[in-house]
């Protein structure tokens, strides 16, 4: 099977993946930070390193402040819901949000009142700093940015925003599920105050892995009420971080192996990671607009995220076929971002989506290009 569905989940994982979480399961499945015996200490000791290594990783001072979740969705609705909102408050966003974002924001505006506008950034348009700047409200308390785009792979430049919002003293948070893992992410440089995103993606994790990086000074209400390990004999949750945010057994496989995942990721390098990706997928956005009937969407400079449709051919049945015929793993539909569909003006027919990762080849590319050659040539030969 040639997996081109990276931008969903990355595959193959790393060996070491698999390994450092059989042998937590083989070992020492005991749970953390919930008694004294050995077993509880090693699994303690592994979701401490992995707190430490991830907030070393994204430039964050605070790993006490690295907080586990189920998956980047469980943290961007913590960091959105348990934000402290009052009805007017204004919140700026961007046209190429996920629903992880959207129905957050648009369930704030039905129950608390919020204001919420979603810059359109375009398809191909460099990132307009000032149209940006000029569109927050003296009532905006948060700024809300997808680093990379699951649909096109549009890259916002964080760091330029985080400037806007340091300048402006508004809480910043940032959706990096495309890009942890393959592009530079430093909180402290960027000033990020908070930052979601999955393990299972760039890093190489297994799935059911997320984090929530919470700077300090900022204070959430936690989604979910329960044991904490500590302060037991407290009626109300924690204050200290994570215990807040991290109530009932942490997933520590998962956390082990997204622990693996991160070193895979930090050996193989970020610069290598990324020029890999980029030569992929450079061949094939210049061999797709090569190809007749085939319309490629997205910018020049691009995460390894490439939005395709064939004229008069639905996207889900060329994934069929891709699928089936082909055995070629592949992602059609609206992908969870109809805002981001509506930008590009693909709302009505949704895109088939290829997207590689570092394990991906250029064999494999050149094999997905001649399969969609031949659909063409089937349907229009």
């Amino acid at each position: 099977m040639i997996y081109f569905d990276q931008a969903a989940t990355s595959f193959p994982k790393p060996p070491e993946v698999v390994q450092a979480m059989t042998e937590v399961m083989t070992e020492y499945a005991a749970n953390p930070g919930r008694g004294g015996h050995a077993l509880s200490r090693r699994a303690n000791d592994t979701v401490i390193r992995a707190r430490e290594q991830l907030a070393d990783f994204f430039g964050f001072n605070h790993s006490e402040r690295v907080c586990f979740t189920a998956n980047a969705t469980a943290a961007l609705n913590q960091a959105i819901k348990g934000f402290h909102f009052l009805e007017g408050d204004h919140v700026l966003t961007t046209s190429y949000e996920h629903n992880s974002v959207r129905r957050p924001l648009e369930y704030m505006k039905k129950t608390v009142g919020i204001e919420v506008d979603y810059v359109n950034l375009g398809e191909f348009n460099e990132f307009d700093s000032n149209a940006f700047r000029q569109a927050i409200q003296p009532n905006t308390k948060m700024i809300i940015v997808s680093h990379g785009s699951n649909l096109t792979g549009n890259i916002v430049p964080i760091d330029v925003v985080g400037e806007i919002a340091r300048e402006k003293e508004i809480t910043f948070l940032v959706d990096a599920s495309q890009t942890a893992g393959i592009v530079p992410i430093h909180m402290s440089d960027m000033s990020i105050d908070l930052l979601a995103f999955p393990g299972h993606k760039g890093l190489l994790g297994p799935q059911g892995t997320g984090v929530l990086m919470v700077n300090e000074g900022i204070k959430l209400n936690p989604l979910y009420h329960g044991g904490t390990g500590g302060s037991s004999e407290l009626i109300d949750q924690p204050n200290q971080l994570p215990e807040r945010l991290e109530s009932g057994t942490l997933n520590t496989p998962g956390i082990a192996g997204l622990l693996a995942g991160l070193n895979a990721v930090k050996k193989m390098g970020l610069p290598e990671i990324r020029k890999h990706e980029q030569k992929l997928t450079e061949i094939l956005v210049n061999r797709l607009n090569q190809i007749d009937y085939v319309h490629v969407y997205g910018p020049e400079h691009r995460l390894a995220v490439i939005p395709f449709t064939i004229e008069g051919i639905d996207a889900q049945e060329i994934a069929i076929i891709l699928d089936q015929h082909y055995k070629i793993a592949v992602r059609a539909g609206l992908h969870c971002t109809p805002l981001g569909h509506e930008t590009i003006g693909t709302s009505r027919t949704g895109t088939v989506r290829l997207s590689v990762g570092p394990y991906n080849t250029e064999d494999e590319v050149y094999k997905v290009i001649e399969a969609i050659e031949e659909i063409v040539e089937g349907y229009f030969g």
